[in-house]
Order: structure tokens, then sequence, then C-alpha cells
């Protein structure tokens, strides 16, 4: 019985985890920036990128944000930084937004 509560509070906090409030994404700039899940909402999709590179977790999300700026992107959501099979190759995804409805798309 003990095992069950458990299990049943593990799950219910993780459910709660998933449930965001949403939040204004910051005012667009001329480099594309990275945004939360509760930041996105509203915001139109613009597609998927995908990118790998050697050497640590900061050097493949650097690769994502320069892939984001190429394709013209106002923010992006990075889903995944993980290490590959092999040691100091790392691979992330994330999801290209463009400006929200309604912007003028003033850029600094």
């Amino acid at each position: 019985m003990r095992h069950l509560l458990l299990a049943l509070s593990l799950l219910l906090s993780g459910c709660a985890a998933l449930n965001t409030t949403p939040q204004a994404p910051p005012p667009p700039t001329s480099q594309a920036q990275e945004i939360t899940r509760a930041q996105s909402a509203g915001l139109p999709k613009l597609g998927n990128v995908t990118a790998s590179s050697r050497g640590s977790p900061d050097d493949v999300q650097r690769e994502i944000a320069k892939r984001a700026n190429q394709a013209g992107a106002v923010y992006y959501q990075i889903l995944m930084v993980d290490q590959t099979t092999m040691p100091g190759l790392w691979y992330a995804s994330a999801i290209l937004y463009g400006a929200p409805s309604g912007s003028t798309g003033a850029q600094q």
C-alpha cells in the first residue's frame, strides 16, 4: 500500500510539472533568442532543427542558435540535448518560432 501511494504521488507531481502558465516571450532582437515552453504559446511555428557537435553541450546549443539565425527564426526552444554513443559528440533538437502575430517585427 505504501508503494502505491508513493507511485501515485510521483505520478501526480510529474503531471503538474508539464502544466505551464503561458508567459510573454522577450521582445524580438536581431538574433534568435532561446525561450521556454511557457513562452512559446501563440507563436507561429516555423519548423524544427537538429544539430550535432563535438565538445560540450554548450557547443551544440550554440550550433542550434546559429541554425535558428540562419533560418530567420525570432525564437527557438531547445527540446533535447544528449550525448551520442560516441563520447564528446552531442546532439540537440529545437523548435523554431517566428514573431508573435500583431508584432511590428521591430528588430534592434
